[in-house]
């Protein structure tokens, strides 16, 4: 499969963000920014589909200079590679590549080889939803990362004791990665990776809930993942931005879940919420 790369210049740190949230409700499905170009990266056959949105939205933003880039999927790890620096997490976790130096440090690490799918850490929605992991005991529980992308929560789960994890990718690339990594990181025995969306968790329980999407598809969704949620058990939502915070919290409580902590990066959020039962 080929992609399209779109190079963004963009005004300010902030706009960068925001059009990551808005083209993310687009089929992109990775992005960076390095000195001042947002890159956004998206199938070619999926681009047809949704250009004409994506071309409105930057206009909308007064977004003028921008251009769409194919790359064939054989250079695509090489871009990764040119691009992709090891990730810490408050000094006790490191995210990194298979190229990059081990850290003598770290409680723990994480080996991701990206590729076409998103969760290297980079993003602020990864690195804080890691670092709510961190400060759970998951002790012989089992969980669901829904939206799995490379498996890196799956990875941190079970890196926090999880028992096992059900990986869950709509994405047919994100479902190969994602086994990929956790072969890599040795916990293939308790991750298992599922093509698929949240229909593949009727009758499925579990004990923690890692959901990292986007707003509209968590909303959307939200009873479905509640529906497999075990009494006290934990659910934690990112990828969406300090504006709809209200509005997921609002969704979520009135289902009967209780706030338990929230974070903020760069205009992004992660809530962790708990089923009082």
């Amino acid at each position: 499969m080929n992609y399209i790369e779109l190079n963004i210049s963009v005004p300010s740190a902030e706009i960068a963000e925001i059009l990551t949230a808005e083209l993310s409700e687009l089929p992109f499905d990775s992005f960076t920014t390095e000195k001042g170009i947002l890159k956004a990266y998206i199938p070619q056959d999926s681009l047809v589909d949704c250009k004409a949105e994506a071309d409105a939205l930057l206009a909308q933003y007064g977004i003028t200079e921008f251009r769409y880039v194919q790359i064939e999927s054989q250079n695509w790890n090489a871009l990764w590679e040119s691009n992709f620096e090891p990730v810490d997490v408050d000094g006790r976790v490191l995210i990194r590549a298979p190229f990059h130096a081990p850290s003598p440090t770290a409680e723990f690490e994480i080996v991701i080889m990206p590729k076409m799918s998103f969760g290297t850490g980079h993003h602020a929605t990864t690195k804080m939803m890691v670092e709510l992991i961190l400060d759970m005991d998951l002790q012989g529980k089992r969980g669901l990362d829904m939206g799995s992308g490379t498996g890196v929560l799956a990875i941190a789960a079970c890196h926090r004791g999880a028992e096992a994890v059900d990986a869950v990718d709509i994405d047919d690339f994100a479902f190969e990665n994602c086994a990929e990594n956790i072969a890599t990181n040795g916990v293939s025995d308790r991750v298992t990776p599922l093509l698929g969306d949240s229909r593949l968790l009727e009758g499925r329980r579990y004990d923690f809930i890692l959901a990292n999407i986007n707003r509209n598809i968590l909303l959307a969704d939200m009873d479905n993942y509640l529906k497999t949620l075990n009494p006290n058990g934990d659910i934690l939502f990112s990828g969406f931005l300090d504006e709809d915070v209200a509005m997921m919290t609002t969704a979520a409580t009135s289902r009967g879940l209780t706030l338990t902590e929230t974070r903020h990066t760069n205009g992004w959020a992660a809530l962790r919420f708990t089923r009082k039962e």
